[in-house]
């Protein structure tokens, strides 16, 4: 025994069992008989924190979403990629207002909880590997904090590369970002300053994802401010067009491809 978890397909095996809780479907008995509930997900910082969360939200239909998950679908337009499209939340909506929709995820656990709920087109892999298959898009979201997957100051450019090389003239990207800095507990604090002394960005986490015996490697997932989403947009085929921070720290920024 090594206290370490098995890797594998975290994400994908926690919204299998969300969605066997929920409806039945595919599920995967417990001691009795009796399934996991709640599903909890669970998230380790590089600093020892660790959180937990019920996952039920993955699957949660537009009546529980929040005010910015309906303003962003509002906004959408045209052939749209839902990157991180997870258990479908987003993409199932767009569906049925009839917008063509792709879902992207590097977990085929997730897709397959996808498929199930009727998700119609469905991608496997990274941005990076998607701009292989020739695909073009008007939208694309990152919703449900997945303006995360930039990763940090290193990844920022190569990542927003990629989505240019997927977009049509015009193209826009909306994405879902927390700022991190309003907080004074120090147990989030004291972390900024780490990541600082680091070389790093403040919300730059360095995070793996937990489920039941399995363990995801170690990622980085950026929780920015505004003013550091500019810096990290400068100099991109992308330009900051909007940001609606009504809901702060909670907001959406909307990029627009440049020229």
């Amino acid at each position: 025994m090594t206290g370490e978890p098995r890797i594998g397909d975290v994400f994908g095996e926690l919204l299998r069992d969300v969605l066997a809780v929920q409806t039945g479907i595919g599920p995967r008995p417990m001691a009795g008989g009796r399934l996991p509930r709640p599903v909890i997900e669970i998230i380790e910082r590089d600093d020892g924190l660790i959180n937990g969360a019920p996952a039920a939200h993955y699957l949660a239909g537009p009546a529980e979403w929040q005010p910015y998950d309906h303003r962003a679908v509002d906004r959408v337009r045209g052939e749209t990629l839902d990157i991180g499209v997870g258990a479908g939340r987003i993409a199932l909506l767009l569906q049925e207002r009839g917008v063509p929709v792709t879902g992207l995820d590097t977990s085929l656990g997730a897709l397959k909880v996808c498929r199930r709920r009727g998700v119609r087109d469905l991608v496997h892999g990274t941005i990076d590997e998607h701009v292989a298959d020739g695909r073009r898009y008007d939208t694309f979201l990152l919703l449900g904090n997945n303006l995360g997957l930039i990763e940090g100051r290193d990844r920022a450019s190569a990542f927003l590369a990629a989505l240019a090389a997927l977009a049509r003239p015009g193209a826009q990207v909306i994405a879902h970002g927390t700022d991190p800095y309003g907080t004074t507990d120090p147990v989030h604090t004291g972390y900024h300053e780490l990541n600082r002394r680091r070389g790093r960005l403040g919300g730059q986490l360095r995070l793996r994802l937990r489920y039941r015996e399995l363990g995801t490697g170690w990622f980085d997932y950026l929780v920015c401010s505004v003013a550091e989403l500019a810096d990290l947009v400068r100099g991109t085929p992308w330009r900051l067009a909007d940001v609606d921070d009504r809901d702060a720290p909670y907001y959406l920024a909307t990029l627009t491809l440049a020229g």
